[in-house]
């Protein structure tokens, strides 16, 4: 193949429609605008969510509560679910989703002490619940904050 005989697929190239060209190429006069009216204006367009001068939905709809755009969200694994590595392993956010324990990591991982562990375990995680702490070193293990 030589870079010459390229092609599109067909399809691939749409002419574009060409308007304001004279009256017998279909698109002339009005230039596919219609007659009068706002859209017809040069600049006659109106923002999104403008319903012609009646209450727009956005405003007409209560507001309540608060979003705030600080907060931190943390992907979670229990306690219970670190029994499915070897005893002595050094548990790492990249074997957790080796593990498939964890898929996305927004703000970091957190480990809270739901259930209980069998192994003795180091584990290295961005936070950690104090219970899910003591019963890593309750095993004898070891929590590390990354």
């Amino acid at each position: 193949m030589k870079l010459q005989e390229l092609q599109s697929p067909p399809g691939a190239n749409k002419r574009i429609k060409r308007v304001g060209r004279g009256i017998g190429s279909g698109h002339g006069k009005t230039s596919t605008r219609g007659h009068k009216g706002q859209k017809a204006r040069s600049g006659g367009s109106i923002r999104p969510g403008f319903e012609g001068g009646q209450m727009p939905l956005q405003r007409r709809l209560p507001k309540r509560g608060f979003n705030n755009i600080f907060k931190k969200e943390y992907a979670i694994v229990n306690v219970k679910d670190l029994n499915c590595f070897e005893d002595g392993t050094v548990v790492t956010i990249d074997l957790l989703r080796e593990a498939g324990l964890v898929k996305k990591i927004p703000a970091g991982v957190k480990l809270l002490g739901d259930g209980d562990l069998e192994k003795k375990l180091t584990v290295q995680v961005h936070k950690c619940s104090r219970q899910a702490e003591e019963k890593i070193t309750a095993k004898g293990g070891k929590f590390e904050v990354v």
